[in-house]
């Protein structure tokens, strides 16, 4: 698999060696112990969260695209301005006539080799059967039949009262007009979509593109929202909060099929998995509405893989379901996924990659990133801003959070190196009498960790707020609230005893208390 590895935009401590090396390199600094120790000293105080380089979307701008991109995006849109004004768009190619020219030459030379009195023969013979030419107007009489019903049901070709068909131009897919004389800025971004699914290849883009649309008419997509399916999944797969570029994150969930009597209910039969499959349509069709398919706008999404506690390939209905969930999103839904991080993955994921390896795309492909249970919170960060990452996730967003909302103080951060001890303050000296409330995760936690109200009065005693307790990764975010009755200051405290630097991110604000 391949796996993208984006640099975060952080600081680091580096040993005084390295450090020296990279400041003569630089020649940005002088040389010499005290430049170092300045550099040490930066990171050991607490700042802002810098956002990190993270990955960007292909321009749609017209004026962005290569040339060789720019034609292969003319001659898709004259291809399909051509079928809709042809209203071949929704018509099935004709069969092929090559087996029916080869039977008929060999009854012509059947024929011609008969005796007189062997036609003769035939012909008393038939007099008591179904003649052959009977029997095949009776096809003919079938087929034509089938490709009449066949037209009603997904050609529905419209017709004036003079006769003349009427060409339907308002022809669309996810809410975007595709016909390219409208002149609708969302049109190419569309196509875009479709010829990088395609490496610009004119021809498979346009044919992908019609089998979607072909696909979406007799699947009846455009009315799936209006459909009420599989709501005992709706844990399974939600949507949840932005990424750091704007892309709504779509989060899927697969360790609530660890639940025998869910799993049954969703993959137990044929039927069920084709509910599933349906639930997941309908998910797609939700997030693709929070999506801005103009040029410059958000027209991807961010996808979420949780691999905790799922039931993995050995359960053959989950394998089939998701080798058809997949199929269908790749085939329907071109690049409308920026990002799929598969987080929690456990040792099975490998071979259920090599499983599901060969359906996919090479491009498909170098969207992975891939995250060990150990490194989740990590690597969500790289994406995805600690106010947008659930609280199961090492992240602040909580339920119905009536503390913070999006609105409220910046995250900051504090690099703690191996060994060290570092300090969070909190100025309550312009507080008094109202209540202060603080977020905080730790990176890799295995961290001691305190909470103290420092009273600014020397006389005053020092409260404690949480004692002095180390934490593991099982504990999660810490959110905690104080409130001052005196000038003074929160003081959080974290020892970082391991060999390895830790980093904090934080975020606070104050409540005023108002009374009666």
């Amino acid at each position: 698999m391949t796996v993208e590895e984006t640099q975060v935009a952080e600081v680091v401590v580096v040993p005084r060696e390295e450090a020296e090396k990279v400041v003569c390199e630089n020649e940005k600094v002088v040389e010499g112990d005290d430049k170092v120790k300045e550099v040490e000293a930066a990171e050991s105080k607490p700042k802002a969260v810098e956002k990190s380089s993270s990955y960007k979307e292909e321009s749609n701008y017209l004026s962005d695209l290569k040339e060789f991109e720019k034609k292969a995006l003319s001659e898709l849109k004259s291809k399909l301005e051509e079928a809709i004004l042809g209203n071949n768009i929704f018509k099935k190619e004709e069969p092929k006539k090559e087996e029916k020219k080869v039977a008929e030459e060999v009854v012509k030379t059947e024929e011609v080799e008969k005796t007189e009195e062997e036609v003769k023969t035939q012909e008393e013979e038939e007099e008591k059967e179904e003649k052959p030419q009977e029997v095949c107007d009776k096809k003919t009489e079938e087929v034509a039949g089938e490709n009449e019903k066949e037209a009603e049901e997904g050609e529905e070709v419209k017709k004036s009262e003079d006769g003349c068909e009427v060409v339907d131009k308002d022809i669309s897919l996810w809410g975007v007009p595709l016909f390219p004389g409208k002149g609708f800025e969302g049109t190419d971004v569309v196509l875009l979509k479709f010829l990088r699914a395609r490496e610009f290849k004119v021809n498979e883009a346009f044919e992908m593109l019609k089998k979607t649309l072909q696909w979406r008419k007799e699947s009846k997509i455009d009315s799936i929202l209006d459909e009420d399916v599989c709501a005992d999944l709706s844990s399974a797969a939600y949507l949840n909060g932005v990424d750091r570029e704007g892309h709504p994150v779509c989060y899927n969930i697969f360790g609530v099929f660890d639940n025998e009597e869910l799993y049954q209910k969703t993959f137990g039969n044929e039927e069920k998995r084709g509910q599933f499959l349906r639930w997941r349509l309908q998910l797609m069709e939700k997030s693709v509405q929070k999506l801005d398919l103009r040029p410059g706008g958000v027209t991807s999404l961010l996808q979420i893989n949780d691999l905790k506690n799922s039931p993995g390939p050995v359960k053959k209905e989950l394998r089939i379901a998701t080798k058809q969930a997949v199929g269908l999103l790749q085939d329907n839904y071109p690049e409308l996924v920026a990002k799929n991080i598969f987080i929690n993955v456990p040792f099975w994921y490998y071979a259920l990659n090599a499983l599901l390896s060969p359906f996919l795309t090479q491009r498909t492909k170098s969207k992975f990133v891939v995250a060990r249970p150990t490194k989740v919170t990590e690597t969500l960060l790289k994406y995805i801003p600690a106010q947008e990452i659930p609280a199961q996730y090492g992240g602040f967003k909580r339920d119905n959070d009536n503390e913070f909302s999006s609105e409220d103080g910046a995250v900051s951060e504090l690099i703690l190196k191996a060994g060290s001890t570092g300090t969070i303050q909190i100025d309550a000296a312009e507080q008094v009498g109202s209540t202060l409330v603080w977020d905080l995760t730790v990176l890799g936690w295995e961290v001691n960790y305190k909470e103290e109200f420092v009273p600014t009065d020397e006389g005053s005693y020092t409260i404690i707020v949480q004692k002095k307790k180390k934490m593991g990764s099982n504990e999660g975010p810490i959110r905690n609230t104080f409130r001052s009755n005196e000038p003074g200051k929160v003081v959080l405290t974290i020892e970082n005893n391991s060999s390895k630097k830790k980093k904090v991110l934080y975020r606070y604000k104050a409540k005023k208390c108002y009374t009666l």
